[in-house]
């Protein structure tokens, strides 16, 4: 014999809010959308201003002078990278535009084009490049990892459904042709209506036109080097299989 749903307590008051009648459950009777599927598994980019990354220069924390990738911003205090919680790296948002006016060479891992834009109108460069985990790891905390005597491993290369976006000009992908991508800086300089800045008669474009191998972590260390921290010495392989290893 059917049971009915009790609508009433036997004072007469009725069930309290949020209370559940009935024989089938609330998350049986609501159909199932997938908007939170794989939420564990998506990358998380920390956002960074331009405003905050101006305010970083001005106190002198990152060096202007000296290409800006994710071991400068972390060392600044600029923000933090948890790569054990999905994080890929950093996100560089338009935020600031308005007073961003330093001349740097930074890399990053997402950009907006507004961003890419402000930092391109001061003469600056900026390249989007993907690390995988371990690499990331081992950008952020380097010294750490210098003092464990491990050889520098090699960057892997983006996923398959990340490959798109770094070969693309438009986002200033590391990927991408170097040709299409000093057309893409034409063009987006046209759009936003500002004169771009010749980078070859600069006095400082050997800093500006400094960019890593696809494979490289560290600016000026290649993969397969170890970092004597405790002599302060580099060790380089000389074995011709690791050489061969290392370079593809």
């Amino acid at each position: 014999m059917w049971q009915r749903t009790q609508r009433r307590d036997p004072r007469g008051n009725k069930p309290r809010l949020g209370f559940e009648g009935g024989q089938t459950p609330f998350y049986l009777v609501i159909p199932k959308y997938g908007y939170n599927e794989g939420h564990s598994f998506r990358r998380q980019y920390q956002p960074l201003s331009l405003g905050r990354l101006q305010y970083l220069i001005d106190l002198g924390r990152v060096d202007t002078a000296q290409p800006i990738d994710l071991t400068q911003l972390v060392n600044a205090r600029g923000l933090t990278i948890q790569p054990l919680k999905r994080d890929y790296g950093v996100q560089l948002v338009d935020e600031g535009a308005d007073i961003f006016s330093a001349k740097i060479n930074i890399e990053v891992q997402w950009a907006s084009q507004l961003a890419i834009a402000a930092i391109e109108k001061n003469g600056g460069v900026i390249n989007t490049s993907f690390y995988d985990p371990r690499s990331l790891e081992v950008l952020c905390k380097p010294v750490p990892f210098f003092m464990r005597g491990q050889p520098i491993p090699r960057r892997m290369l983006p996923p398959e459904d990340l490959v798109k976006y770094y070969t693309d000009a438009e986002n200033r992908g590391y990927l991408a042709d170097p040709v299409k991508v000093l057309e893409a800086r034409k063009q987006l300089a046209k759009k936003y209506g500002y004169v771009l800045p010749d980078i070859t008669k600069d006095e400082l474009y050997q800093m500006l036109s400094t960019r890593k191998d696809p494979r490289q972590i560290f600016f000026g260390l290649a993969p397969g080097w170890v970092v004597n921290m405790t002599e302060k010495k580099i060790l380089k392989p000389s074995d011709e299989r690791l050489l061969a290893y290392y370079s593809s």
